[in-house]
């Protein structure tokens, strides 16, 4: 345990990306299986996510490997807040609507059963009649 210690004193470790590398690998190679045998030099594609995240984890450039794993965070956060947003959406349509500012393009919420009502937004002061 203390050679593999010394060994990767000064390497980068893992991170989420290489976690996801590794996942994608996994699911890849469950897919292969699903695959005609004359196909199957693909696998080289399932293996290409896991070389690649072995050359993260064994890597002395940090700051590289810290700018990759930061450009992923910010992609995968993005898509996560959009789920996690609209699910939220969902959640609530029965009791709010929704519009959007035709202004600044801010998103408004309504109170539903309220009848047509003028609506102002907020952010810019513009003011639109809806119904709710």
């Amino acid at each position: 345990m203390d050679r593999l210690r010394r060994f990767m004193f000064g390497r980068y470790g893992g991170d989420e990306l290489s976690k996801a590398l590794l996942v994608l690998s996994f699911i890849l190679l469950l897919v292969m299986n699903f695959v005609p045998n004359n196909l199957r030099f693909l696998v080289i594609l399932a293996y290409t996510p896991a070389m690649i995240c072995m050359f993260r984890i064994f890597s002395r450039n940090i700051y590289k490997r810290r700018n990759e794993n930061y450009k992923y965070l910010k992609i995968k956060n993005k898509i996560v807040m959009w789920f996690r947003n609209n699910i939220n959406r969902i959640k609530t349509l029965k009791t709010y609507k929704y519009y959007t500012c035709s202004n600044c393009k801010q998103k408004l919420r309504v109170p539903r059963g309220k009848g047509k009502m003028s609506i102002t937004c907020p952010k810019c002061k513009s003011s639109f009649k809806g119904k709710s």
